[in-house]
């Protein structure tokens, strides 16, 4: 329909979806079957249906996931009985806290207080007891009509922050009330062709912070593997890490989530309850899963393109893991930039080489012949048509120990920086205010230098010597999944 000259969208819903297996390995074929219906045609009105052909389809629709349903996927897992509310407010409170991420654990309950913009929080509340039961119907799903409102879970809290006060607002931004429930998918595609992703494939508590981190990282690892496969760069195998990868993580996830949930529904150890969880277990609990929750403590486990060989020559980088942030120096202008502002999300694998200090005459010509290596006839790198298509797939960076005073950056070998910015020196700035500097002696590197191969997504994919044994190393990592062009 058109309005005003306008091209105006029909709402559409997906009715089927189908793959066929004979197309499945077939990298030109458009094996995906999709059935789209307009919702305002009859359901027998095939006429105004619309059929689409795709090679892959990922369903990123939530956790009553439809593509999910469809693809009969299976959750495992389990309901708990843990009941809690969430509110947005703009608070008018006498907690002195109300402006941290604080959690508040009492005799007459728990609940989370996580600050929001514009001057708002959500208030995470346990509806413990009859406030808890009286929302759950006969079917065991809550529902919001038996009593549930944020006034409800707002005089719930109340009792928790006794004896702070919090006022009734003028009104809410939002509200909801769930069970947890703590499920994965059992598997996380079919033929490698239809994907889900996000809540569709795992459920659990939100109050860890993983539902959204989770959901997206489980997103861009699918995104940037299925580009490089539809570029034509790599394998179609890459495809199965995406699933390995994730749901051993959703079921990381839920683990935590179930030791995090019981600790926030339990009660406080007192005298009259001597089972309860301390605040000792509590804080250390927060200060153990730090990591987790931030996400900077994932680890992927050996794979297609996860090779832990050599891990000692970078100990306290780990493979499999993202790289700790750390600030350095460019060698070309002294300017203090961050290592992480070079691993910036182009869909290309990075090449972070540490050459050793490139002053001395020994560890020159070390990097020089390495650079000749990684060209010469059988490496794999030297199979691209040209510097330019290696680089569309590459970013290679050099990080030298040598001094600021005496590094000239255009003297290392072209191949192994692929801009001018992109060789750097792991020294203090010219006035010594940043914390620039050993980034060798922080990722447990020494003088002898190392190659360190990043994924697209910012993971530790692979650790090789800097000589021809690091070349095949890298050489059988990547033809192991990629193709040079």
């Amino acid at each position: 329909m058109r309005d005003m000259g306008l091209e105006v969208s029909r709402p559409i819903v997906p009715t089927s979806i189908e793959v066929d297996e004979a197309l499945v390995e077939d990298s030109d074929a458009y094996p995906v079957r999709v059935v789209l219906q307009h919702t305002d045609s009859e359901p027998e009105d095939e006429e105004h249906n619309e059929i689409v052909h795709a090679k892959y389809v990922l369903g990123a629709d939530g956790a009553h996931s439809w593509v999910r349903k469809h693809m009969k996927i299976a959750m495992e897992g389990e309901q708990t009985d843990y009941v809690w509310g969430v509110v947005d407010l703009v608070p008018e409170t006498d907690l002195p806290d109300v402006r941290n991420k604080c959690a508040i654990h009492s005799n007459n309950g728990s609940c989370m207080i996580i600050p929001r913009e514009d001057d708002k929080i959500r208030l995470y509340i346990q509806l413990d007891g009859k406030d808890g039961k009286d929302v759950i119907d006969a079917s065991g799903r809550v529902d919001k009509s038996r009593g549930a409102g944020p006034e409800m879970m707002l005089n719930v809290a109340r009792k928790t922050l006794y004896p702070f006060s919090i006022e009734t607002p003028q009104s809410y931004d939002w509200w909801t009330i769930y069970i947890i429930g703590q499920r994965v998918a059992e598997r996380y595609s079919v033929h490698d062709r239809v994907f889900i992703a996000g809540d569709a494939c795992h459920t659990h508590s939100p109050k860890a912070g993983q539902g959204m981190n989770a959901s997206m990282q489980d997103s861009y690892n699918l995104a940037w593997k299925l580009a490089l496969v539809l570029k034509g760069t790599v394998d179609r195998t890459l495809l199965q890490t995406y699933e390995l990868e994730r749901r051993q993580y959703a079921q990381d996830l839920i683990n935590f989530d179930k030791k995090f949930a019981k600790l926030f529904s339990g009660k406080p150890h007192s005298e009259l309850n001597s089972d309860g969880v301390s605040h000792a277990e509590f804080l250390q609990a927060f200060q153990t899963f730090g990591g987790f929750t931030s996400g900077l403590g994932i680890r992927y486990d050996e794979s297609l393109i996860i090779n832990s060989k050599h891990q000692h020559l970078a100990q306290n980088v780990h493979i499999g893991q993202r790289l700790p942030p750390h600030p350095l120096l460019r060698a070309a202008d002294c300017r203090p930039i961050d290592l992480h502002d070079l691993l910036v999300s182009d869909n290309r694998f990075k090449l972070l080489v540490f050459t050793g200090n490139t002053h001395e005459p020994s560890q020159f010509t070390k990097i020089h012949k390495f650079a000749q290596e990684l060209m010469a006839r059988g490496s794999f790198f030297a199979g691209f048509s040209s510097p330019e298509a290696l680089r569309a797939v590459f970013d290679i960076v050099s990080i030298s120990s040598e001094k600021k005073e005496t590094i000239m950056y255009n003297a290392l070998p072209r191949i192994l920086w692929s801009h001018w910015s992109k060789v750097l020196v792991d020294d203090i700035d010219m006035k010594g205010l940043t914390n620039c500097g050993k980034v060798y002696e922080s990722l447990g590197i020494d003088t002898a230098g190392v190659v360190i191969a990043v994924r697209p997504d910012g993971y530790v994919a692979a650790i090789a010597p800097l000589d021809a044994s690091g070349v095949s190393h890298l050489t059988a990592y990547f033809a192991n999944f990629m193709k040079a062009c």
